[in-house]
């Protein structure tokens, strides 16, 4: 592995004011820096951090733990910011309030949402210490400096929690005074970008990390859920609990009766211990009456794939370019190919779970969780009771990649509580259950058109993609209309409006459904670029092939940065210009057009990452073998080069490409199953094979050195890498693939075409 990451000077970072909470009073928002009544015990400037009399900073972190040291990075941002001294810095996970405003992780939105938030926090809080520590000095404060959690005037200095403990913290800012604080340029920033090992390692290593599983409170009982065979419609005929009562340790069965509609037919099962609740659950005999969804496949979730794709009057226009179909029609010639994916699962570590409880007016679901916000109205109705009445508390999730934002399985637990008038009830599903109730990746069906004009100058362009739509079934306030005036899923579609100049452009979003009838779809890391990416960056290399162009030639040509791809601040500043930066630069790492062995070839793919107001500019060069006698695949390496503009934590941004990376390659040729009946035919890991170990190949990861806005690097990776690996099979052995995952048999077949 070798990474490489400079954060040299740059344009200095213009903060945007997106989502600043401070204090929200009758005037509006205002920053206040007095200290409270009572004095000096501590300064909170904002709700986001908090210092004490010994100088000590705790940064408040509304994002989820997953394995992503976000608590870390955002510290970074306050600490850098605030001068603080990094070893008196600490980090809370905090449960939910309103107060907090959207507490959602997910979309590689963390640390892009975040940092214009802190920073300005952060800058504010450092103004008002230095003005109330020059008073301390006896000087302007234009004399004094903040370094090192202290306040400096020459040889004088006083520290923080010295400040805290005797000065006059009474500085105001008002909205227009916040908007024109000065955050530090890329050349005065000490922390940002700098390695530090992440705070939450040790406890994450020596086992005092807490995770939603390890919740535990005094007098609670243990269930576990026995589904129903559909994830909607199945509603309970018949409970038969007598092999059940011979378990030893087993309390009782209870239907859930569920207003939310979140958890239809299930049937909870109680014990005194996780193992009588999972062996009692395996021995109660439930009968439900259930809905034709019981006799969906796979098969069927593509076929009305097909047909909804091929029905121009269905779906949401994202883009839609004047002059398409004139252009279509016009054209000296066209190509068009149809893609696919498979369902995938997720299948986290730590199966999903929570413990629920009511306790003095407030009912307490204690889990893992990646969009409280989210869950907490589910809860309320479920519960019949009003949000602010509930609370989520906040535990390490042991993964989550975009399982956790949907966070249902609260609300089983919580109906397990209620059932039982209140009492503590820890529910735990198994991993055969946590496949059953998972939000899968929906399949989808895409096709893809482009039209050519004189000396094989690309016209027009059309997408369209088909697949379950998760925020249509979880969050439809999030669906914008497009230009149509129809609603659509931005996270299904998303990577489809990309930066290519390609003339006249149509993208349309299509909602599958059967899909969404049959199962409830969900976010999976990368969400929509998972698939649109490969149907995009597949198309770009057959598109090149038809033109008679290089495949990197053909997309820089197109990457010129014109029109509504130039780019705007603060966070696409360049446009496409750093997409093609990036791309030029993956090619002379990979050494892009030197001669390979025999049925080895390089594939290349770019992306912009998630969403075109953050775009992390990406680029994957894969070198693949293949076996011309079997089909079988073998990544020797990746190449990866992104510019996520300012990289805040390197680790942490490394071990985000990374891990997406890996995912990709994982959902490019190992993982996908199928729905056999209804539900998902493989509920293990015995049959559902992600990577292994032995299959990682040589990674060679490059952050570009940028001073601009920092956008997001948890998903990018995940949606160049599958692209590359059939556009680099392509090349070995002459063979295209269009489907996810890449199967073996699929590219002997496709040799033999």
């Amino acid at each position: 592995m070798s990474v490489s990451l400079d954060n040299g000077p740059g344009a200095d970072l213009a903060p945007s004011r997106r989502g600043f909470l401070i204090t929200v009073t009758a005037a509006g928002a205002m920053f206040s820096a007095s200290a409270p009544a009572q004095a000096a015990d501590s300064f909170a400037p904002t709700i986001w951090y908090d210092i004490d009399r010994a100088g000590t900073i705790t940064v408040h972190i509304i994002r989820a733990e997953m394995g992503q040291h976000v608590g870390t990075a955002i510290a970074r941002i306050v600490a850098d910011e605030l001068e603080a001294d990094w070893s008196k810095v600490r980090i809370d996970h905090v449960d939910s309030d309103p107060k907090w405003g959207l507490m959602a992780t997910g979309g590689s939105w963390s640390i892009w949402q975040s940092y214009p938030l802190y920073s300005q926090a952060a800058a504010a809080g450092r103004i008002a210490l230095i003005e109330a520590g020059a008073r301390l000095l006896g000087v302007p404060a234009s004399a004094c400096v903040a370094r090192n959690s202290a306040v400096v005037a020459g040889k004088a200095s006083v520290t923080y929690g010295d400040i805290i403990a005797r000065g006059d913290l009474s500085r105001k800012f008002t909205e227009a005074e916040l908007a024109k604080l000065p955050i530090k340029t890329p050349a005065q920033r000490k922390l940002i970008g700098k390695p530090a090992p992440a705070r939450d390692i040790p406890d994450k290593t020596n086992g005092k990390g807490v995770y939603g599983l390890d919740a535990k409170v005094p007098g609670m009982v243990y269930a576990r859920p026995k589904l129903p065979p559909t994830r909607y419609g199945s509603t309970v005929a018949s409970i038969d609990e007598s092999a059940a009562k011979a378990v030893p340790g087993y309390i009782r069965a209870i239907a859930l009766d569920d207003p939310s509609g979140t958890v239809p037919g299930w049937v909870m099962v109680y014990a005194d211990s996780f193992v009588a609740a999972d062996r009692a659950t395996e021995a109660l005999k439930v009968t439900w009456t259930s809905p034709d969804a019981i006799k969906v496949s796979e098969a069927d979730l593509q076929a009305r794939a097909r047909v909804l794709v091929s029905d121009k009057t269905k779906g949401g226009l994202v883009v839609e370019d004047p002059g398409v179909d004139a252009a279509f029609k016009s054209a000296t010639s066209t190509l068009e190919q149809t893609y696919t994916t498979a369902t995938a699962l997720h299948f986290q570590l730590e199966p999903v779970n929570a413990l629920a409880f009511e306790k003095d007016g407030k009912f307490e679901v204690h889990t893992g969780n990646q969009w409280q916000s989210l869950v907490l109205p589910w809860l309320a109705q479920a519960l019949g009771r009003k949000e602010d009445t509930i609370v989520l508390r906040t535990y390490l999730l042991g993964g989550g990649f975009g399982r956790r934002l949907n966070g249902d399985y609260a609300v089983g637990a919580a109906l397990a509580s209620k059932a039982i008038g209140g009492k503590p009830v820890k529910m735990v599903m198994t991993r055969a259950d946590d496949s059953r109730f998972d939000s899968p990746r929906s399949a989808s069906v895409q096709t893809v058109k482009m039209a050519f004009g004189e000396a094989g100058r690309v016209t027009a362009m059309e997408h369209v993609a088909c697949a379950g739509w998760p925020t249509e079934a979880m969050a439809p306030f999030f669906m914008p209309k497009g230009a149509n005036g129809v609603a659509y899923d931005p996270f299904a579609i998303s990577g489809a409006n990309h930066w290519y100049n390609v003339g006249a452009h149509r993208v349309r979003a299509v909602g599958n459904d059967l899909a969404n009838q049959t199962f409830r779809p969900g976010w999976l890391r990368s969400v929509g670029p998972g698939w649109t990416n490969w149907a995009l960056e597949s198309f770009m290399d057959e598109a090149a092939a038809k033109a008679g162009v290089d495949p990197l030639a053909f997309r820089l040509k197109l990457l010129d940065a014109s029109g509504k791809n130039a780019g705007s601040a603060p966070n696409s500043v360049g446009g496409a210009q750093r997409q093609a930066a990036v791309l030029n630069r993956l090619a002379a790492k990979a050494g892009w057009g030197k001669p390979l062995p025999k049925n080895t070839g390089l594939g290349i793919a770019t992306s912009f990452g998630q969403e075109r107001d953050m775009p992390t500019w990406t680029a994957c060069a894969a070198r693949v073998k293949v076996d011309p006698s079997t089909g079988a695949v073998k990544v020797e390496k990746l190449t990866l080069v992104a510019d996520a503009g300012t990289i805040v934590s390197p680790d942490g941004a490394l071990a985000q490409m990374e891990g997406a990376a890996l995912w990709g390659m994982s959902l490019a040729l190992f993982e996908g199953t199928a729905f056999e009946n209804g539900q998902v035919r493989d509920l293990n890991l015995d049959s559902y094979t992600p990577l292994r170990m032995g299959d990682v190949p040589d990674m060679d990861i490059e952050f570009i050195a940028s001073g601009e806005a920092p956008v997001g690097l948890g998903e990018p990776a995940t949606t160049v890498v599958g692209p590359a690996i059939g556009n680099a099979i392509f090349r070995a052995v002459g063979a295209r693939v269009r489907d996810l995952p890449i199967r073996a048999e699929a590219v002997k077949a496709a040799m033999k075409r």
